[in-house]
């Protein structure tokens, strides 16, 4: 079931990308389906990618590319999440693409969220997905508190190594705001609900708005 949603909630984000935008992609399995429902489409669109994942099937769908940089501002992003809870917060990494997954929703001056009916939580929990510097990670990782290194999970693609935290989310800003301030701590997978413009979420064939409910 979860895999029809998936495929509903990807074919409508892709319904929001026309012609002359510049538009983001994060990275997973509905941004897989994203793009794939994108190269059906095929807007006359310009397209950064989060992962090199994404990137390899962008360029396999036949998407035009450039670099974020020559961009500068998006106008549109998209992207799925592991987490949504009722405030809007998400949890975000579980592919370990975090950190340029929140480069691009920030580029952006529209970040939607794309999820099936399952992502959906009362509250977000852990594990939190965690990008650190690979100097000294073991010192980064006790400060944190309840954290360790993913295993066999290779550095990301700009160097950082991955972990996650374990430890409690009664407050997702507060712990947003620690881990910001922690030395060592590249990035982590809590996107704050002021970042996001909307989530479609996709019950059975059906895909709505979370913050309005109304269909698609």
């Amino acid at each position: 079931m979860y895999e029809r949603e998936k495929a509903a909630v990807s074919r409508a984000g892709a319904r929001l990308v026309e012609s002359g935008m510049r538009v983001g992609l994060g990275s997973g399995s509905t941004v897989t389906l994203l793009v794939e429902a994108l190269g059906e489409l095929r807007p006359d669109a310009t397209y950064v990618a989060a992962s090199l994942s994404t990137e390899r099937a962008a360029r396999a769908a036949g998407l035009r590319l450039v670099p974020l940089d020559e961009l500068g501002e998006l106008d549109l992003a998209l992207d799925g999440s592991d987490q949504v809870d009722d405030a809007g917060w998400l949890v975000k990494g579980g592919g370990a693409a975090h950190t340029r997954e929140k480069i691009v929703a920030a580029a952006a001056r529209r970040f939607v969220v794309l999820v099936s009916s399952d992502k959906l939580v009362p509250r977000i929990g852990p594990p939190v997905p965690l990008e650190v510097l690979s100097f000294a990670p073991a010192v980064t990782l006790a400060r944190v508190g309840d954290a360790r290194l993913r295993p066999e999970t290779p550095p990301s693609p700009d160097g950082g190594l991955i972990a996650d935290y374990f430890g409690p989310v009664d407050d997702p800003r507060a712990l947003a705001d620690r881990l910001d301030a922690t030395p060592g701590v590249v990035a982590h997978g809590l996107f704050a609900p002021e970042l996001v413009a909307d989530v479609l979420v996709a019950r059975g064939d059906t895909v709505s708005g979370r913050r309005t409910g109304a269909p698609l």
